[in-house]
């Protein structure tokens, strides 16, 4: 079965997320397709733009917790598309969850239907977002991310347009799609290094702690009490 189908129109190469069964979680089989994709993606010269979207309602709903991906590999998959040669924008129709926020962060702009919705559910079931703050935190304006990292809040488009995560509406991707299509390859490719090198920057010096901090928090006893809660769809046993 294929979790991310590919397809092509006019330069521009579209991967779906297709796992619409577990609201297209981030498991470890989905992070290591989609890591080929992207690669193949990366060295075909016919390929000026990705489009990264999903099927079903949801875009992601963050880390598969029963089959989740090694954090490395997750930690690389935000990095190849921070780096990609060719500039990666992400279409949402629906609700984004956890590291579903991640993968927004690490593309170069996000488009949004105006009923999408978004949340860093991480703290409400003992964890933080931590990986996620390699792309996040460079581009959230810092008190909206105060204020979402800790609550776990769900927030909408206007919302998440005036924060950074997302660019612009659905309505306007022809219109970016467009202006990519018009760009040489090399102005990209030499544009979108100019764009991301904070965010490289990020990765490299603080890659390694924040693995190691998931890693930790996924061990704790209120990670597997909150997953446990999670998964039975109960409140666990902090919730006041």
């Amino acid at each position: 079965m294929t979790l991310v189908p590919v397809a092509d129109e006019r330069g521009i190469r579209t991967l779906t997320l297709d796992s619409p069964g577990t609201r297209n979680a981030l498991s470890a089989a989905l992070v290591a397709e989609l890591a080929d994709a992207l690669t193949a993606a990366g060295k075909d010269p016919a390929v000026r733009a990705v489009v990264l979207t999903h099927t079903g309602t949801t875009f992601s709903a963050g880390a598969d917790l029963k089959a989740p991906p090694n954090p490395y590999a997750f930690v690389a998959l935000l990095r190849q598309i921070v780096e990609l040669p060719k500039p990666v924008v992400a279409r949402v129709e629906g609700k984004v969850r956890a590291g579903g926020l991640g993968l927004l962060g690490a593309c170069d702009a996000v488009v949004a239907s105006p009923d999408s919705d978004f949340a860093l559910t991480e703290v409400r079931i003992g964890v933080a977002p931590a990986v996620i703050s390699l792309t996040l935190l460079p581009k959230l304006e810092p008190r909206a991310a105060s204020r979402y990292y800790l609550t776990g809040e769900r927030f909408g488009t206007a919302e998440a347009l005036g924060m950074g995560l997302v660019t612009a509406g659905s309505a306007e991707l022809d219109g970016i799609l467009d202006g990519l299509r018009r760009a040489s390859p090399l102005g990209l490719a030499a544009a979108k290094r100019l764009v991301t090198a904070r965010v490289l920057e990020t990765f490299e010096r603080d890659a390694e702690e924040l693995v190691q901090e998931s890693a930790s928090l996924f061990a704790s006893a209120e990670a597997r009490e909150g997953m446990t809660a999670f998964l039975e769809r109960r409140d666990p046993e902090w919730r006041l």
